[in-house]
């Protein structure tokens, strides 16, 4: 029995296709059905059941498949602790985290890690929460930062800070001076509002919703750079992460009163895989700067640090 048997024959229960696991795999079709059937052979039990375009797991593939996921896990464990003896001096860390957190916390903390393991490849993925819970899931990211709730039980959410939302407005808007707002006062106001499936999306029409009125949009679609441009052109509010209203910008932030429309921000990776020294340092790191709050400096009031 081989490791790479083990690798094709999960790749083939995963994407119910052997031409499709080929081409996930990177090798020839050909050879991922003879070194599975050579494991059948082996083993003397058929793993799936083949019929013309369709390929489903066997009562013993069923039985087959936790395990050949074990190992194949043990082993990425055991190759990822041989190179943390080496010190970190070599690897690689695949991060997630939504725009907001990219554009505030995460690039000093990035920096940081970097200076101290710079043999450390670091591959970031931005995104929306939901899509990174499920490449978390799927094994694609070791780490991310999203924004709870998350209801899936495979993976493990450490919670890091809470924090307000707060209406950004331009600092020309008739709105700009108030400091707080409640928002029900926005029912006759514009929003420069998030794409659809855009968890801050949700978000706002959900708060709208419970404070009695359907929003007005000025424009909608855009990503968190996009809203937060719009929004410094004039075009409409938008409502917004605290941390990405730095003072003494082009936007002001107004505080919902009462802080009723909050968010909080958690690492997330999956329970079943062994969190690498790599993974703890990072996360040791970002925690370290939000509870020492040197990155708060020039942010709005409406943060708070959870477990500080």
């Amino acid at each position: 029995m081989e490791l790479h048997q083990l690798r094709y024959v999960i790749a083939v229960a995963e994407e119910r296709h052997f031409t499709r696991a080929a081409r996930s795999l990177g090798v020839a079709q050909p050879s991922v059905s003879k070194q599975i059937r050579l494991l059948e052979e082996e083993l003397g039990a058929t793993l799936f059941h083949r019929t013309r375009g369709n390929v489903t797991l066997s009562t013993a593939g069923e039985a087959f498949l936790p395990w050949a996921r074990q190992v194949v896990t043990d082993l990425a464990s055991a190759v990822d602790e041989a190179r943390e003896i080496g010190g970190l001096r070599r690897g690689r860390l695949s991060v997630g985290a939504t725009p907001s957190i990219t554009t505030s916390i995460l690039p000093q903390a990035l920096r940081r890690f970097h200076a101290t393991y710079p043999g450390i490849e670091l591959k970031l993925h931005e995104a929306g929460s939901r899509d990174l819970i499920r490449e978390v899931n799927e094994g694609n990211l070791d780490l991310a930062l999203v924004i709870l709730p998350v209801t899936l039980r495979s993976l493990e959410t450490v919670p890091l800070l809470r924090e307000e939302l707060v209406v950004a407005v331009a600092s020309s808007h008739p709105l700009a001076e108030r400091k707080r707002i409640a928002l029900g006062e926005l029912s006759e106001t514009p929003l420069v509002m998030f794409r659809p499936g855009y968890d801050l999306r949700a978000t706002t029409l959900a708060a709208c919703t419970a404070a009695g009125f359907e929003p007005r949009f000025a424009v909608e679609g855009g990503e968190m750079d996009g809203v937060l441009r719009l929004t410094e052109a004039g075009i409409g509010v938008a409502i917004v992460p605290s941390m990405v209203v730095a003072r003494g910008g082009p936007l002001r932030a107004i505080r919902i009163s009462p802080a009723s429309v909050t968010r909080t921000v958690a690492f997330a990776y999956r329970r079943d895989r062994r969190v690498t020294r790599a993974t703890r340092e990072l996360m040791t790191g970002i925690t370290a700067l939000v509870r020492s709050r040197r990155w708060l400096a020039g942010m709005p009031p409406g943060l708070e640090v959870l477990g500080g």
